[in-house]
C-alpha cells in the first residue's frame, strides 16, 4: 500500500505558514500545492504548471451515465477515493479561510483557490441528486497490481456510489463539511459559486442524518479507506460544526448540543474528525454554552498527545500511525 502523501499534504496550510526558523517552509508550501497540480484528474486546463502530466481519465462515469471526469487520484494510485478526497478538499479550505492573508503575501493564494475548486468542481458532478454521491472511481486492488500512469492505465474504471437504500453516512458528512469549508473560502472572491456550494453540503448531510450507515458496507470496494464510524461524535459532528460556521443557522447548534461530547481522541485525520470539530466550536461565539466543555476535552486530548510517546518529522510534524499526520503547534 503506498503512502498516503495527498493526506499529510491537506494538512501544509494549517502547519507550515506558522513558519520555523531552521527550516523553509515557505518552499514547502509551493511544493505542496504543486503537489496537488500534479495529482489531477481528467482534463488538465491551460495554466497547468506540472507540465509531465496530460489528460487522463476522461471517460471516468460513462459507466454510470453521468460525468465524473477530473477530481484528484490519491498519493501513487489512479484511484478517486471520495472519502479522503473530500477531507484533504475540507483541510485546503480550512487553511485559507484561517491563514488567507498569509497565503496572499507568500503569493499563493490564487493556487491554494484553484486546488479547492478543482476539487469541488469534481463533488458537485459527483453528487448528482440530494441522496446520491458518487464515492470512488477504479478499484483498488486492479490500481495496485499494475503500475502505469493516469494517461496510460487500462485499469477498470468502476464507479460506486452511494444512495438513499445504500447509505454512508461518512462519506456524505465529509464531503458536506468539505462543500461547507469550501463555500467560505470562495464568500468573497465567488459569491455565486460558494452559495452552490453550501447547498450541496447542506443537502449531503441532510442525508447523512437521515440515511445512516458506514460507507464501505454500501461500497466494498473502498475498504482502504474504511471508515471506523460515523456516529454523532464524527462526521456527523464535523458536517454541523462547519455547517454552522458557514450558515449561522441555529438548527446545527441544536444539532451539536444533542451530540455526545465525551472522551477523548488520540488524533485528528482522515478518519477521525472529532478533535476538529471541538477546534471549530470552540471558535465560534454563538456556541459559548458548548464551549467549556469541549476545550476540556481538547486539552485533555492535548494531554494525551504527550504522554503516549508519539513521534515527530525532523520538522516537528506529530504523526501517529503510517498513513496519517496529526496537526501540530
Amino acid at each position: 500500500m503506498s503512502p498516503k502523501t495527498l493526506l499529510p499534504l491537506g494538512f501544509s496550510l494549517l502547519l507550515l505558514l506558522q513558519g520555523a526558523a531552521s527550516s523553509n517552509y515557505g518552499a514547502a508550501l509551493t511544493k505542496s500545492l504543486l503537489y496537488f497540480e500534479a495529482q489531477r484528474s481528467g482534463k488538465l486546463p491551460p495554466n497547468q504548471r506540472v507540465l509531465w502530466r496530460g489528460d487522463s481519465a476522461l471517460q471516468d462515469g460513462n459507466d454510470a451515465g453521468v460525468d465524473l471526469v477530473g477530481g484528484y487520484y490519491d498519493a501513487g494510485d489512479n484511484v478517486k477515493f471520495g472519502f479522503p478526497h473530500a477531507f484533504t478538499v475540507t483541510l485546503l479550505s480550512w487553511g485559507v479561510i484561517e491563514y488567507g492573508q498569509q497565503l496572499a503575501a507568500k503569493k499563493e493564494l490564487g493556487h491554494a483557490m484553484e486546488a479547492i475548486k478543482w476539487g469541488t468542481d469534481y463533488f458537485i458532478k459527483a453528487h448528482t441528486q440530494p441522496n446520491v454521491l458518487y464515492g470512488q472511481v477504479g478499484d483498488g486492488d486492479a490500481d495496485h497490481a499494475c503500475w502505469e500512469r493516469p494517461e496510460d492505465m487500462t485499469t477498470p474504471r468502476t464507479s460506486y456510489k452511494i444512495d438513499g437504500q445504500h447509505p454512508g453516512s461518512d462519506l456524505a458528512g465529509e464531503t458536506a463539511a468539505a462543500f461547507a469549508a469550501a463555500s467560505m473560502a470562495f464568500s468573497k472572491s465567488d459569491p455565486s459559486y460558494s452559495s452552490q456550494l453550501l447547498s450541496h453540503g447542506k443537502q449531503l448531510f441532510d442525508f447523512a442524518k437521515t440515511h445512516q450507515g458506514l460507507y464501505q458496507n454500501s461500497i466494498p470496494q473502498a475498504k482502504f479507506y474504511a471508515s471506523s464510524g460515523f456516529e454523532i461524535q464524527d462526521e456527523l459532528v464535523w458536517a454541523a460544526a462547519w455547517l454552522y460556521r458557514a450558515t449561522n443557522d441555529q438548527t446545527y447548534v441544536n444539532y451539536l448540543g444533542s451530540a455526545n461530547t465525551g472522551g477523548t481522541r488520540s488524533e485528528f485525520s482522515w478518519d477521525d474528525k472529532y478533535t476538529g470539530a471541538q477546534v471549530l466550536v470552540a471558535k465560534v461565539g454563538r456556541c459559548l454554552h458548548l464551549c467549556y466543555h469541549l476545550v476540556t476535552i481538547l486539552y485533555v486530548h492535548m494531554m494525551y498527545w504527550t504522554q503516549n510517546g508519539f513521534f515527530y518529522t525532523c520538522c516537528s510534524l506529530l504523526w501517529r500511525a503510517d498513513f496519517r499526520a496529526l496537526i501540530t503547534g
